[in-house]
């Protein structure tokens, strides 16, 4: 009877514990919404008096320089020049406050003011509140141009609705990022290491490398064998992403990609789908992460129209936007020269076909 006492009581105490915790969440989102409305509210007040001030450059400056010195010194931190240019701009880069989202603290919109295209900006205020992103997830997500590399290998209307719904996952290429950015993993762009030592890096770090690997993705397995008539081959770490019901292969290359890595994976793939696929599954998608990849090995080992097999690079520190933007560029080039030759294949065979 005792014993039974006790559960009760320790069922009871976890009820009201988690109405507790719930009632806490729910007053610090409303405290911290209603700060973020203030700061708003005090942006437009200072551009509407800009607006209606005197017609002179410096005089939006010294507005706020002056209003600056007197808020300090009644309200203390929080207020200096720097902070009320931030409130101005929130309220010009969003404008509408109805808009604004509970689930954003004011560290939030600081890091999303950063971000100059208002696309991109819409994108990772999106994805702040759906993926509940810590600021410190934000700025990293931000840094590494997460908008941009998944507007890679999309079209107009596509990087469209990744600024207006966010990170849609409905096939398997929008599963997939080319560079990943694996800073986390504490390794040196220069120092020498094994695949093995990525690996172990990367399950150390597991909670950040699902954050880059993106949305869905749940971990299942490191070093997973397979037997193939007495041969044993092990798949370097196994995902499965619920979104798109499917098993996640990934297989870490250091050094260049090769015809014979692409063709590993799809022996790998193949297995999954004859042997381990359950009821309801999508087909299984191999990415090979490389530091190195060469764009012409890739496009003749895979079939035309593959969907399964990818292959991405990595890179283990965090790139400058410039360096970024070169590398985005260049995967632009061979998405639109391999789009180029698909077409040009296509036209030939017809051509074929008519002779």
């Amino acid at each position: 009877m005792g014993e039974m006492n006790s559960g009760k009581i320790l069922d009871l105490y976890r009820q009201i514990r988690d109405v507790l915790t719930q009632a806490r969440s729910r007053a610090w989102q409303a405290v911290n919404f209603e700060m973020v409305a203030c700061y708003w509210e005090i942006g437009r007040l200072i551009v509407e008096e800009e607006q209606r001030g005197e017609a002179r450059a410096d005089y939006g400056a010294r507005l706020i320089v002056d209003i600056s010195k007197r808020l300090t010194a009644e309200f203390g931190k929080g207020f200096d020049r720097t902070n009320l240019q931030y409130m101005r701009a929130f309220f010009l880069n969003f404008p509408i406050r109805d808009a604004l989202r509970r689930e954003l603290s004011w560290t939030h919109y600081r890091l999303l003011l950063r971000v100059e295209k208002p696309d991109a900006r819409s994108f990772y205020e999106i994805e702040a509140v759906n993926a509940h992103w810590s600021t410190r997830e934000l700025e990293r997500q931000i840094n590494s141009l997460l908008f941009e590399r998944l507007a890679l290998s999309r079209d107009k209307p596509g990087v469209m609705a990744l600024a207006a719904k966010g990170h849609e996952v409905s096939k398997p290429d929008e599963l997939v990022k080319d560079p990943y950015v694996l800073e986390f993993t504490g390794i040196r762009q220069d120092e020498h290491f094994l695949e093995k030592n990525l690996e172990s890096a990367l399950i150390t770090k597991l909670r950040q490398f699902l954050l880059e690997l993106g949305k869905g993705f749940s971990f299942v397995a490191r070093q997973k064998r397979s037997k193939l008539d007495g041969q044993h081959f092990f798949i370097d770490l196994v995902f499965y992403n619920y979104i798109l019901k499917c098993f996640v292969l990934i297989d870490l290359k250091v050094g260049a990609l090769t015809h014979q890595d692409l063709g590993q994976m799809q022996m790998y793939v193949n297995y999954y789908t004859r042997e381990l696929m359950n009821e309801g599954d999508g087909n299984p998608i191999g990415i090979v992460l490389c530091s190195d990849k060469n764009d012409a090995v890739v496009r003749y080992t895979l079939p035309e129209g593959n969907n399964q097999i990818y292959a991405s690079r990595y890179k283990l520190y965090l790139p400058t936007e410039k360096e970024l933007a070169t590398e985005l560029l260049r995967e632009r080039k061979a998405l639109e020269m391999e789009a180029a030759l698909a077409g040009k294949t296509r036209k030939t065979r017809t051509r074929k076909g008519e002779a």
